[in-house]
């Protein structure tokens, strides 16, 4: 069966998505960093660092920032973290911290 061109299809961007609270930004950042850094997800912590804790390079933090920004985009209109902002995540707790103020920021 094939779409007559006059069906509308929604577009993805118009889901309608649950607000995030603190421990769902925590479950995204977890997942994406055990996804880039192929760990254990019982063992990050919102207290670890980034570097020094869960040894993650500045390539694994680009992506973890590429995946962040493609995974909130889908919640958030314009969601982006800038180079200057990612100097400022050394810790987990950073990020989320960071998402969360972005996304209750344009919640309102």
């Amino acid at each position: 069966m094939s779409r007559s061109s006059e069906e509308v299809v929604p577009a993805e961007t118009h889901v309608v998505k649950t607000p995030l609270d603190r421990s769902a930004v925590f479950a995204i950042v977890r997942d994406q960093l055990v996804d880039i850094l192929e760990i254990d997800p019982e063992s990050i912590s919102e207290g670890q660092s980034f570097k020094d804790d869960l040894h993650a390079d500045s390539l694994a933090l680009v992506e973890l920032v590429d995946a962040l920004e493609e995974e909130l985009s889908e919640r958030t209109v314009d969601f982006r973290i800038e180079d200057e902002d990612l100097a400022d995540l050394k810790t987990v707790r950073d990020a989320v911290d960071f998402v969360l103020a972005h996304v209750q920021k344009h919640a309102k």
